[in-house]
């Protein structure tokens, strides 16, 4: 599993589309914080799927490809990487900081919460 600094985000998501590997942005947070705030990354499919859900809806997330896993602060996002890296899913990120850091450092339309 690695991190992923969302000051890069952008540029390593078109990086893996470059090379062939659509990445997936997995959102693991509740839907009222997707509703407060979301990320959009052009080239990425995204998958909004709570992270007590994870374990039960594996088969909607492709092992083939690689997983950028999303939350508000980085923690749960981080703990569903390595779920899924010791699942099976070899190419698995985590997004440091959430989007609470891409609010503050990348895009700050993005409402903080």
């Amino acid at each position: 599993m690695q991190q992923l600094a969302v000051t890069r985000l952008a540029e390593q998501v078109q990086a893996l589309v470059a090379e062939g590997r659509a990445p997936l942005l997995l959102d693991v947070r509740e839907p009222w914080e997707i509703a407060t705030a979301s990320l959009s990354l052009p080239g990425a499919q995204r998958l909004d799927i709570p992270m007590q859900q994870i374990p039960g809806r594996l088969a909607e997330i492709d092992p083939q490809r690689p997983v950028l896993a999303l939350c508000h602060h980085g923690m749960r996002s981080l703990q569903v990487a390595l779920f899924l890296e010791r699942q099976g899913y070899p190419c698995t990120y985590n997004i440091t900081g959430g989007i609470d850091a891409w609010s503050r450092q990348v895009d700050p339309t993005v409402p903080l919460y």
